[in-house]
């Protein structure tokens, strides 16, 4: 089954979505937006963590600022034995304990939840495609939502491939309105199943109704780093080898594995999160101006910055990147235990939770330009930024007086917790003497907005109703960035590299990711 014939016409799937987000390419706020029209959403997985904690707040908190369409019904699937009426409550307390407006109003939830159903079936059996497809009729005259469906995976990725294959056979890809599919992280394990899981997808939906979803592209800071470099003339001409010496990516956690020891088994921080949000980060960063800020046109010159990553050698791996997995520690005071201790992880566990890697981008741009990528569990803090370092001044007019030389200037992108942008630049100290010190220039969305920034869930539920494709990652999107990690997964796997190093919790990683930056000498910022 090819993808035009899975779905009849291609053109009328979705030419008013295509039309919407041709109007409305990329939006920086939620203020004036289009009217989404109706829709039904399947959530697969509709009774798990991540519809508790991240959907059904984020669509409770569009509804309350008034971005919902009218004619707006959510069918949470699953398999556990539930009633709309305790699914009801159950998403209310969700929403009461994960909403990041608090407490949901009681008037306006009641309204919110007569929109909220629960179906119960197995995702592996046509009978619960069957039941669902009843229960869509029903539900789907009762609000009158045009036949418009979203289809949104949050289940575990192993029940992807099975289930766009039942949507298919079934029939629910062709639906009476545009159609179309929301597939959570991680598209697949490695190059070869991502690209098994792309040409299943793209057999059974047109690349126009796929959705693969990173949440990190939904952050208002992430959105803003494309605001910062092509809306402001000073950054642009210096975005480049000449005048940039490094640049520094780091997500940083300091949760463990939070009960998911079994997923992180099978995972790993590369698979985790440098393959998905960490490369997102790099691509936003590196990407050349676009000619227009179309979907499409974004998307292109992200999968540009992918394709020319350096591909590291086997014998390139161990000079390059450095894994690691914590060990017992103090986190916020809080004494918590090792990986290997956790639950679901095997006493022998050879899984990194923490990974440090240089790469390279060899274009014209950033040719010779390190960008040192670091992610972990276990380490002080909460935090992601992306911090680029400057080239030094080419000559010190101040020598005399500065003795130890001047800092280069750093722009530093906050994208969490405190979101925001500083600069660095040297000042005069007061007094006679001619000396120089580094001061902050510092920009923040909570000081500098009186609105509050939306979740990215509710961005990116909101760009899937309105059919705006920006802020999601396509088909050769996902490839490109397997490429570029599948070297170190095959060095690691065929035992390549060197063992698996240790940090202690409350920790910022080992001393071997430390070396990386210092053998080119820089250091690991202090965040």
């Amino acid at each position: 089954m090819t993808a035009v014939s899975a779905l009849g016409n291609v053109s009328e799937v979705d030419s008013a979505s295509r039309a919407q987000a041709a109007a409305n390419p990329l939006r920086v706020g939620l203020t004036s937006q289009p009217a989404a029209p109706g829709h039904t959403l399947v959530i697969f997985g509709g009774s798990g963590d991540l519809a508790a904690r991240k959907l059904i707040p984020a669509l409770y908190n569009l509804k309350r600022n008034a971005l919902l369409p009218a004619s707006l019904a959510v069918v949470g699937l699953g398999r556990r034995p539930m009633d709309h009426r305790s699914y009801r409550a159950r998403q209310r307390e969700a929403a009461r304990q994960f909403s990041r407006t608090g407490q949901p109003d009681p008037e306006l939830w009641n309204d919110f939840e007569q929109g909220l159903y629960y179906v119960r079936g197995d995702f592996s059996a046509t009978s619960g495609y069957a039941t669902l497809k009843r229960e869509l009729r029903q539900i789907e005259a009762r609000h009158g939502t045009g036949g418009n469906r979203i289809f949104y995976l949050a289940t575990q990725p192993s029940l992807f491939p099975e289930i766009i294959r039942l949507l298919g056979e079934t029939g629910l890809n062709r639906g009476p309105g545009s159609t179309r599919i929301v597939i959570e992280k991680p598209f697949g394990r490695d190059l070869t199943t991502a690209h098994h899981l792309n040409a299943l997808t793209n057999n059974v939906f047109h690349e126009s109704q796929i959705y693969r979803i990173d949440h990190y592209l939904g952050k208002e800071t992430v959105q803003n780093v494309l605001v910062l470099r092509f809306a402001n003339i000073i950054f642009e001409p210096v975005w480049n080898r000449r005048y940039i010496d490094a640049v520094q990516i780091t997500v940083a956690e300091s949760v463990g594995v939070e009960g998911r020891g079994v997923y992180y088994e099978e995972s790993g921080a590369l698979r985790d999160m440098v393959q998905n949000h960490l490369m997102q980060l790099l691509a936003v960063v590196a990407m050349e101006p676009p000619v227009d800020f179309q979907a499409d046109s974004i998307r292109d010159e992200k999968v540009k910055v992918l394709r020319a990553l350096r591909r590291l050698q086997p014998h390139q791996v161990a000079a390059n990147v450095v894994r690691a997995a914590y060990g017992q520690g103090f986190v916020e005071g809080v004494e918590v235990p090792a990986y290997r201790r956790e639950e679901g992880v095997a006493l022998d566990s050879k899984t990194e939770t923490y990974v440090a890697a240089r790469l390279f981008v060899d274009n014209w741009r950033w040719k010779g330009v390190p960008f040192y990528l670091r992610s972990g569990k276990r380490l002080p803090k909460r935090a992601t930024e992306i911090a680029i370092q400057f080239s030094a001044v080419p000559h010190l007019l101040f020598g005399e007086a500065n003795p130890e030389g001047v800092r280069p200037n750093v722009l530093a992108m906050r994208i969490q917790p405190d979101e925001g942008v500083s600069i660095t630049i040297e000042a005069k100290q007061p007094g006679l003497a001619m000396r120089v010190q580094p001061v902050r220039m510092d920009f923040g969305y909570g000081q500098s907005f009186a609105q509050e920034s939306p979740d990215a869930y509710e961005r990116l539920l909101l760009d899937v109703m309105l059919g705006d494709q920006t802020l999601f990652i396509r088909r050769d999107e996902t490839e490109a960035a397997w490429m570029a990690v599948m070297p170190i997964l095959e060095a690691w796997e065929n035992g390549r590299a060197p063992d698996l190093a240790a940090y202690e919790s409350g920790r910022w990683g080992p001393r071997p990711a430390g070396d990386l930056l210092r053998a080119d000498g820089f250091r690991w910022r202090r965040l």
